[in-house]
């Protein structure tokens, strides 16, 4: 395990100082590029719908909330792209796009979307909504894994897809459509972050105690595994209830959400999960932020049992500051995390702004 560990930079996390180069991430450490918002909406994009048969212009509204992965040396994101400016908040159509990148900053897009709704049979879970918000992992042999959510407009539903050269995507449909005999198929499910490792240089999908793991959900952490990747069992507590593994805090940050981030990584401190805070908009908000502002915060959890929270920021390390932050779709500002890699030595966090730009804010 610590030759593997052994590729993580020097780093300082939140309260000590390390000197060996696999003591964690340095939260301290991130600062945002002048180049930010590095993606933008352009309505110069246009797709033909498969199911209406229309030329749409699938970036014209905002793009934000991406998922990144390094492929041949080059960083491939994956991004939310909506369509009608004129809809409201959650009423366009959102399609997954492909930019690619030598430096990390700035992207070159491909023309159409790779991941969208379509006549097949998934389109009862991803019509007219779409397929919004990915996170991406690898497996060792270089399957590529999308986590993603369905949208209908009635039931939003976390769903995978498979592909082997981030352009063309076998989806596999909800994750939870087998899981105790469908009982979560029609439950509003989303936000799906893998737990990963270091291995060869490539941040893959891990295994602990011969599974894979997943943090997902939005007002609770919760836990979930699988032995395929597309099929996903969550975690339930005695009550056969869902079991949380942590929980909003009163008072702080995500005192009303705390919605899974970029995949996990397993580090020698433990499984540092990402996730974005939210805070409330009542009486238990923290009064030093803007109700109902999202910001980045950390968890860890034990490498070899990952219901076991060890530590936990008590306040967030990344938070929205710049003016396209703060406006846009959502005003209560936004920075919201979906994607974490390794790249050139530093750490690159990608995140949506305000529901309408791609920010990023690097890591030495």
């Amino acid at each position: 395990m610590k030759e593997l560990l052994a590729l993580f930079v020097p780093v300082v996390i939140f309260t000590s100082c390390f000197q060996r180069k696999d003591a964690g991430i340095n939260i301290n450490n991130f600062h945002k590029p002048a180049e930010n918002p590095i993606i933008k909406a352009d309505s110069s994009f246009t797709f033909t719908d498969p199911i209406s048969k229309q030329t749409v212009r699938w970036q014209k509204a905002d793009v934000f909330n991406p998922a990144a992965i390094v492929k041949d040396g080059k960083v491939f994101m994956l991004y939310r792209c909506e369509d009608n400016p004129a809809a409201f908040l959650g009423g366009r159509t959102s399609r997954i796009g492909l930019a690619e990148s030598e430096d990390g900053i700035h992207f070159k897009k491909h023309p159409e979307p790779v991941l969208y709704p379509d006549s097949s049979a998934y389109m009862q879970y991803d019509y007219p909504g779409g397929c919004e918000d990915p996170r991406i992992v690898q497996t060792e042999d270089g399957l590529y894994v999308i986590t993603y959510t369905a949208w209908n407009y009635k039931v939003p539903r976390l769903s995978v897809a498979f592909s082997k050269d981030l352009f063309h995507w076998e989806k596999k449909g909800p994750a939870f459509a087998k899981a105790y005999n469908g009982k979560y198929l029609d439950t509003a499910t989303k936000s799906a972050s893998i737990i990963t490792r270091m291995v060869n240089g490539k941040q893959v999908a891990a295994k602990i105690n011969g599974k894979y793991w997943m943090y997902w959900g939005e007002l609770i952490v919760n836990l979930a595994w699988s032995e395929n990747l597309h099929d996903w069992h969550p975690l339930l507590d005695e009550r056969g209830e869902l079991k949380a593994a942590a929980r909003p805090r009163p008072g702080k940050f995500d005192s009303s959400l705390t919605e899974c981030g970029p995949p996990a990584i397993i580090t020698d401190k433990g499984i540092e999960l990402y996730y974005n805070g939210r805070n409330a908009t009542d009486d238990k908000a923290d009064p030093a932020l803007p109700k109902g502002m999202y910001s980045v915060g950390r968890m860890i959890f034990d490498k070899n049992d990952p219901e076991k929270l060890i530590d936990r920021l008590d306040n967030y390390f990344l938070k929205p500051d710049l003016p396209h932050e703060i406006t846009g779709q959502y005003k209560a500002g936004t920075t919201f995390a979906e994607a974490l890699i390794y790249f050139k030595e530093k750490w690159f966090l990608y995140y949506g702004t305000a529901d309408s730009f791609v920010g990023l804010a690097i890591s030495e």
